[in-house]
C-alpha cells in the first residue's frame, strides 16, 4: 500500500480505531501505513494565493474544508478581475474562512507573505487554488511534523505518485531548476518549485518578514532560505498532481522560468 493509500485511510479512521489497529498491527506498521493520530488541539493553516480563479475558487476552499482536520482558512485574493472577487466577499461570514484582498495584482509571492503572516496554526500549508494539487494530500505531508520527525515538508509531483502526463518541457525545465537549486542549497530535492510546501509556523514566520520576490520566483527564494535556516529538518514525500493547461487557466510562463533561474543565483550565491 502506498502512503498516498494510507492517508486516505487515516483520514477515515476514528480514534477507537486506530487504537485497535496499532494493538492489531504495531505502532511502527501503523506509522508506515500513515495512520497516525493529528492532536485535537492541532491547528493547521491553510493559505490559498487567489488570481483570476472564478471557476475554481469556490471548488478549492470546499475541497479543504472536508479534510478531516482543524482548518484555518487563509484566501488572499491577489486583485483579481474576473468575477473571484464578488464570490469570496460572499463567503466573508463563512466560520473558519479568512479572507484578505489586495487591490492590485502584486503576484503569488505578495500573496503568500501576507498569508503566511496572518496564520496562526501550528503549521502552515500553501494550496493553489486551481485544482492541480489535491488536499487529500494534507494527511500524508503533515505526518513527519506530527511526528516530530520534521519542520518542513515538500511534497513532489515527480517521486512516484500518480499524475498527469502534460508538457515534456515544463517537466523539463522542473528538473533543471530544481538540480541547480539542489546545488546551491545542497539538498537533494526532486521538485524544488512544487506548489505543496508545509512548514511549521515558528519556520515560515521566521522568513516570512525577510521574502522578497512578489512572484513565482518565491519558490526557489523559499527554498533557499529554509535551506540557509539551523537546524531545520525538512522532508520531501510524494503527492497526486493534476497539472492544467493553458486552454484551462495555467498562467506560468517561460518568463517564469527565466524569473526562478535568475532567484536560485540570487539566493544561492547570497551569504
Amino acid at each position: 500500500m502506498s502512503s498516498g493509500q494510507g492517508a486516505s485511510i487515516q483520514g477515515a479512521v476514528t480514534a477507537n480505531r486506530i487504537d485497535e489497529l496499532e494493538q492489531l498491527l504495531g505502532v511502527p506498521a501503523c506509522r508506515a501505513l500513515g495512520i497516525y493520530r493529528v492532536p485535537d488541539d492541532f491547528v493547521l493553516s491553510v493559505v490559498i494565493p487567489v488570481y483570476n480563479e472564478v471557476d475554481t475558487v469556490e471548488q478549492v476552499i470546499e475541497h479543504v474544508r472536508s479534510i478531516p482536520l482543524n482548518l484555518e482558512i487563509i484566501v488572499v485574493d491577489d486583485g483579481s478581475t474576473d468575477g473571484t472577487v464578488e464570490i469570496l466577499k460572499g463567503l466573508e461570514n463563512d466560520p473558519g474562512l479568512r479572507i484578505f484582498f489586495s487591490e492590485v495584482n502584486q503576484g503569488k509571492g505578495a500573496a503568500l507573505k501576507i498569508g503566511f503572516e496572518k496564520a496562526t496554526g501550528a503549521a502552515v500549508i500553501v494550496q493553489d487554488a486551481d485544482l492541480e494539487y489535491d488536499p487529500g494530500d494534507y494527511l500524508k505531508l503533515l505526518q513527519p511534523i506530527v511526528d516530530g520527525q520534521a519542520d518542513v515538508v515538500f511534497g513532489s509531483r515527480f517521486a512516484g505518485e500518480r499524475h498527469r502526463v502534460l508538457y515534456f518541457w515544463h517537466y523539463l525545465g522542473n528538473r533543471f531548476l530544481t538540480l541547480l537549486s539542489n546545488a546551491f542549497t545542497n539538498l537533494n530535492l526532486t521538485d524544488m518549485e512544487t506548489g505543496y510546501k508545509l512548514f511549521r509556523r515558528e519556520v515560515i514566520q521566521q522568513i516570512a518578514p525577510t521574502l522578497e520576490e512578489s512572484r513565482f520566483g518565491i519558490e526557489p527564494e523559499l527554498t533557499a532560505k529554509v535551506a540557509r535556516l539551523q537546524g531545520v529538518r525538512i522532508f520531501e514525500l510524494p503527492i497526486s498532481y493534476s497539472g492544467r493547461t493553458y486552454q484551462e487557466g495555467k498562467k506560468i510562463t517561460w518568463r517564469d522560468g527565466m524569473s526562478a533561474l535568475r532567484c536560485i543565483f540570487k539566493y544561492g550565491l547570497r551569504k
